[in-house]
């Protein structure tokens, strides 16, 4: 057997992706690659490695088997995940040895898991980036019986878990002005942001639909609005007044009127949050934008050294007498008496 991961199963939405190919936007293709970036950032740290092209998995995982011992990490939105039968950790590294088979189930929340691979799969490049842009064409869904070869591992570490913030969920969203904010009233931003939306069942990796509680959102000036360009993140408002937060395989050019565009920061949480999932938005200008990007940058940048062993020794428990050590005791004639 070789140095792959053997694909026996496989969701309708899984694919090869990294952190997207840049320099074609003016070519009319969008960057792509992670539906949830940080999660294969997360990936990477567990691994203690960079971040390199992983399996994307949308709701549903699939069954999988190394050809060789390989390291594993599993971040994003969590799947019931086992090996041979045995449950194992999200957001954790692991061993999966030669001939195991890894089976991951449904999502349980969130609606992005990925599984990355110690030395990252190492499959054929298009345009400098190995992530599939199904609507551009490039690349493909992966299917069962698919063999994906694996990179060189210089690393052994396993046995490792993150604590990460929610993003699975909705929740509040920082949002900066675009240069077509001034299209909507102030009233109508107001209430764009006193707004709670729930997360339409139409989306997909190029955006997803809100639906506000209450009417949709009127632009007088926005109806002589001309294509031009547009990036993950922005909230163009369509003719019925509901807003599409774009996403990573988004269009690069639209005429629909921009109320504002996502932080990077904050994008994992629109495009984690599953179906029916409540989020809300508000403005800040660019300067605490700026503030904002540059503490979670820092942050990033510290993942490695915040993964923590997942089976704690007891000397490195501070808290350990807190803990139900014993249980299952008995007097040894209760069980007679019963």
């Amino acid at each position: 057997m070789s140095r792959a991961l053997i694909v026996h199963q496989a969701g309708p939405g899984l694919t090869v992706q990294d952190m997207g190919r840049h320099g074609y936007l003016a070519f009319g293709l969008s960057r792509g690659g992670a539906a949830d970036r940080l999660a294969l950032e997360e990936g990477a740290a567990l691994l203690a490695q960079p971040v390199l092209p992983a399996l994307e998995m949308a709701g549903m995982g699939g069954e999988f088997e190394a050809g060789e011992d390989i390291r594993i990490a599993l971040t994003g939105a969590p799947m019931r995940a086992s090996i041979d039968g045995a449950r194992v950790a999200w957001n954790a590294s692991h061993l999966l040895p030669r001939g195991a088979r890894l089976s991951i189930g449904a999502v349980e929340r969130g609606s992005y898991g990925y599984l990355s691979v110690g030395g990252g799969l190492a499959c054929e490049e298009r345009l400098g980036a190995q992530s599939a842009h199904l609507a551009a064409g490039l690349g493909a869904r992966i299917v069962a019986g698919d063999r994906l070869p694996v990179g060189p591992d210089k690393g052994d570490r396993v046995g490792m878990t993150l604590d990460v913030g929610g993003r699975l969920d909705g929740g509040a969203v920082r949002i900066v002005e675009s240069l077509q904010t001034d299209f909507f009233a102030p009233e109508e931003r107001a209430r764009f942001e006193a707004t709670r939306f729930t997360r339409d069942s139409r989306g997909n990796r190029m955006g997803v639909r809100m639906v506000p509680d209450g009417a949709g959102f009127e632009s007088e000036a926005g109806l002589s609005v001309l294509s031009e360009i547009i990036v993950p993140g922005d909230i163009q408002v369509t003719g019925d007044g509901t807003p599409f937060v774009l996403l990573a395989e988004s269009q690069t050019t639209g005429g629909y009127p921009r109320i504002g565009s996502v932080l990077p920061t904050d994008l994992p949480r629109v495009a984690q949050a599953p179906a029916g999932a409540t989020i809300t938005f508000s403005f800040v200008d660019l300067a605490t934008a700026h503030e904002i990007e540059r503490r979670e940058a820092t942050r990033r940048k510290g993942l490695r050294g915040a993964a923590r062993p997942l089976v704690r020794a007891p000397q490195d428990i501070p808290d350990l007498l807190s803990y139900q050590l014993i249980s299952g005791v008995t007097a040894g004639d209760d069980l007679e008496e019963a």
